[in-house]
């Protein structure tokens, strides 16, 4: 059998994804949009871009964004499967091509459209659209599933001391009022914490113990910072029903996280000994949460959300 997996895996999860269809003797490729880069070859051209987009509504970087993964398509020969993360990133033109490609088109929205638009795409384009929110699937009649733990999972070391009791990294943007609120409550608490905001520009009236960085943070960095933290941190986006990696990672990693996104509750493995919901409006922290470790998810549980039993899922294999 043979699946293509096109995506832009800017954070390395669609990796995992191949390597695990590898594993069941799949041969399995991936075009990956991360891999793109455009410069224009002088100014003039830039220029000429800049109209084109506002006169002829043509941008020649997306243009040769979209050349760039039927080239690789056309080399790769016909697919068995082809699965689109991020179909908002190709025109609907483009996506007709693919469908020609393969036996069967699938897409998989591990963001709300609300952020990441696929109206246009809705209809007659694939086989299967799966999406991680549990709205969006009933209200466009989607099929869902959640994302994945796609690293192994990790003993318990009750012997580990940790760097931080909470940590979180995350983009700036309108969470932040909410990130501030929780550092503040923290303090009071005196609970430590390390909170990571990626931005080009400070903001003033943040806590100033919450740090802003300007570089981009690795996949390895950020797994590193998971590791050293006794509690991780998820504050989801409004748009938002499904559950970011963050969680599948605590499960990963058997650590207990303290989140805004209220739908985890209605997941198997919610448990309220390792999962804090708290309001982003008013975020109440009771460090009764802190005094107990974590409990243990049984296997079938665990196993549920496992990349295996995604990739089972999504390809029907």
């Amino acid at each position: 059998m043979k699946i293509c997996l096109i995506s832009f895996d800017y954070w390395g999860f669609d990796y995992y994804i191949i390597e695990e269809l590898k594993k069941k003797g799949i041969e399995a490729s991936h075009i990956n949009l991360n891999d793109f880069k455009y410069t224009y070859s002088n100014v003039f051209i830039r220029i000429a871009n800049g109209f084109s987009k506002v006169f002829l509504n043509k941008n020649i970087k997306r243009v040769k964004k979209q050349n760039f993964v039927l080239n690789h398509l056309e080399k790769l020969g016909h697919q068995d499967i082809i699965l689109t993360i991020r179909p908002d990133l190709l025109d609907r033109k483009t996506h007709k091509i693919i469908k020609t490609k393969t036996n069967r088109y699938i897409a998989y929205l591990y963001d709300s459209i609300k952020r990441f638009p696929v109206k246009h795409l809705s209809k007659g384009i694939f086989d299967d659209i799966f999406s991680f929110d549990r709205e969006e699937c009933n209200y466009y009649n989607f099929k869902r599933i959640t994302n994945y733990i796609y690293l192994p999972k990790k003993e318990i070391d009750e012997t580990k001391t940790y760097k931080n009791s909470v940590f979180i990294v995350m983009s700036k943007d309108e969470r932040l009022k909410t990130l501030n609120s929780i550092s503040q409550k923290f303090d009071e608490l005196n609970i430590d914490y390390k909170f990571i905001v990626k931005s080009n520009k400070n903001v003033e009236w943040l806590n100033s113990k919450i740090e802003i960085t300007r570089e981009d943070i690795g996949f390895e960095d950020i797994k590193k910072l998971i590791e050293d933290s006794k509690i991780m941190m998820d504050i989801s986006r409004s748009a938002n029903t499904g559950l970011s990696f963050r969680f599948f990672e605590s499960l990963a990693y058997q650590k207990k996280i303290i989140t805004t996104n209220q739908s985890v509750k209605k997941y198997a493995f919610y448990d309220p000994n390792n999962i804090l919901v708290i309001n982003p409006k008013n975020p109440e922290i009771p460090k009764s949460f802190f005094e107990t470790e974590y409990k243990p998810l049984s296997d079938e549980i665990y196993n549920k959300y496992t990349i295996n039993n995604w990739v089972k899922t999504v390809f029907g294999i």
